[in-house]
């Protein structure tokens, strides 16, 4: 019970003085932020590594070279000679080996064969590191509140990509097909960038108190996260058309710049054998690297639009996110003209895609800014 104060105590008397309370929204759930931040970031780097390793093993055609989907037992390479032999009858019973490497030696298959295995045993791995480290700190009970289903579903994306790529690997291993079909490729690289993204803008989020969140997005530049969103779905579209061209080798078969093989619009553009009409948006190679380039020039004005608003910002973070933007949106270009001038060779192309991941994720960045500005200081030069 609270002692009486009497109406007559000296105003100089000693009051115990009250601890300051924290916030209702940080002093509840607030889990472990810097945490599951850390191990999300290291997610990010998987995933990103991932993405790289696609895309050399579809540089270097080695995507079919295993025939099976093993997700458990598959982890397990070829450990002998009989091993060996045994995973390479399998190949030769595909349409790839059958049409295109039927003089393929064992030697020659197993340098094929390692880009695939590692490839898998990637996204063996990052399915692992997030099983650890979700339940781990679903039992330890340090998940923030709100975060369990944002992180549950980082897991189940990585599980559907992994029966997407699968089903991408699968149509390569009928009829008379030598390549995986280019819109299931686009499906899976799609997929990709959206857990990149996803994992990249927890990563923001978490950067950040809830406080700090709430107040922030009080001074949201509604303007620039309509230009940013428009940006970012605009980048992600470009991805989905650089990997229909990737999926039909369309790079290689126009390598000049900035005419097509002398011609601004490539001759028989809807032109593919037996097929219809419609067809030529995934499968002409002239059509679908056109698509591709006109995309890049539209891409690359939007995101001249989006720099110009964004550099006015009031907030010296945001005008620096967008500086960057716009660095590496004229190195991507510059990546993708060089990548045709060089017929798509893989070490350019790989640049081009590795470039592709730091500007989704700068994009990204930017709109995360726009949306939760951090509040510079006049004093400190930070306004």
């Amino acid at each position: 019970m609270a002692t009486k104060r009497s109406i007559f105590e000296e105003v100089g008397s000693v009051v115990p003085p009250v601890a300051p309370q924290g916030g209702l929204i940080d002093g509840r759930g607030k889990g472990a932020r810097r945490g599951i931040r850390i191990w999300l970031a290291l997610i990010f780097l998987l995933v990103a590594t991932m993405i790289v390793v696609g895309g050399l093993t579809r540089l270097t055609d080695s995507g079919l070279s295993i025939t099976e989907w093993k997700p458990i037992m598959g982890a397990v390479p070829p450990l002998s000679d009989a091993d060996w032999a045994a995973v390479f009858d399998k190949y030769k019973a595909s349409p790839e080996f059958q049409l295109q490497n039927s003089q393929m030696s064992l030697a020659a298959f197993k340098s094929i064969f390692w880009w695939e295995w590692g490839h898998r045993e990637l996204g063996r791995l990052i399915g692992l590191v997030w099983a650890v480290g979700f339940f781990g700190f679903l039992l330890a009970r340090k998940i923030p509140v709100g975060w369990t289903g944002r992180l549950l579903g980082v897991g189940a994306l990585g599980g559907v990509q992994g029966a997407i790529g699968w089903w991408m690997v699968s149509s390569g291993l009928s009829g008379a097909m030598v390549d995986v079909a280019s819109y299931r490729l686009a499906t899976h690289l799609g997929i990709a960038f959206v857990i990149l993204g996803l994992i990249a803008w927890y990563v923001f989020l978490l950067g950040r108190s809830e406080s700090e969140l709430l107040v922030a997005r009080r001074g949201a530049e509604r303007k620039l996260v309509g230009l940013s969103t428009g940006l970012m779905h605009f980048a992600f579209l470009q991805v989905v058309l650089g990997a229909l061209v990737a999926g039909i080798d369309a790079g290689r078969a126009f390598p000049t710049w900035p005419l097509m093989n002398g011609d601004f619009f490539p001759a028989d553009a809807f032109y593919v054998p037996g097929r219809p009409v419609w067809a030529a948006f995934f499968e002409n190679p002239g059509l679908v690297q056109f698509i591709h380039r006109m995309s890049g020039y539209l891409l690359f004005a939007f995101g001249v639009v989006a720099w110009l608003r964004g550099r006015k910002s009031a907030h010296s973070a945001t005008r620096g996110a967008f500086h960057l933007v716009i660095v590496m949106l004229v190195a991507q270009v510059t990546l993708g003209i060089f990548t045709a001038l060089t017929a798509a060779q893989p070490h350019v192309a790989i640049t081009h895609q590795i470039g592709a991941v730091f500007l989704w994720v700068l994009i990204l960045r930017a709109r995360h800014l726009s949306a939760y500005p951090v509040a510079g200081s006049i004093r400190e030069g930070t306004a």
